[in-house]
């Protein structure tokens, strides 16, 4: 799998809206950075996600405006913007930010994203 694939992967997971999925491609030193915390351990990063599908209800997340901004052979970074959309109170929401993304392969030689940081544009 290359990087891109990687990212791909990372996203479908997380449309998935099951913790074990999004897991699979994680780094088990990933660290996050969200506009209102950060998320140091795997346990925070799952309360994370699962705090917002609770919360966004068939949250659907994407990625435009990919840019690849370093490549070799053991890591990848990227930035784009994040879309989300999907029910708040039954009601049709939906919104955009900027995101960072930092791959690195781990002993298995596979990509696992290391580092998410997530904001508001």
């Amino acid at each position: 799998m290359d990087h891109k694939i990687a990212l791909q992967t990372y996203i479908d997971a997380t449309n998935t809206h099951d913790f074990t999925n999004v897991k699979n491609v994680l780094h088990e030193d990933a660290v996050y950075w969200f506009t209102d915390k950060t998320c140091t351990s795997l346990n925070e990063i799952q309360a994370a996600f699962e705090n917002a599908w609770d919360v966004i209800k068939d949250e659907v997340y994407s990625a435009t405006d990919v840019q690849w901004l370093t490549v070799d052979e053991n890591s990848a970074t990227c930035i784009y913007t994040f879309h989300y959309e999907g029910y708040i109170d039954e009601e049709f929401i939906s919104g955009s930010g900027r995101a960072t993304n930092v791959f690195t392969k781990d002993g298995n030689r596979e990509w696992k994203l290391i580092h998410e940081h997530l904001s508001s544009v």
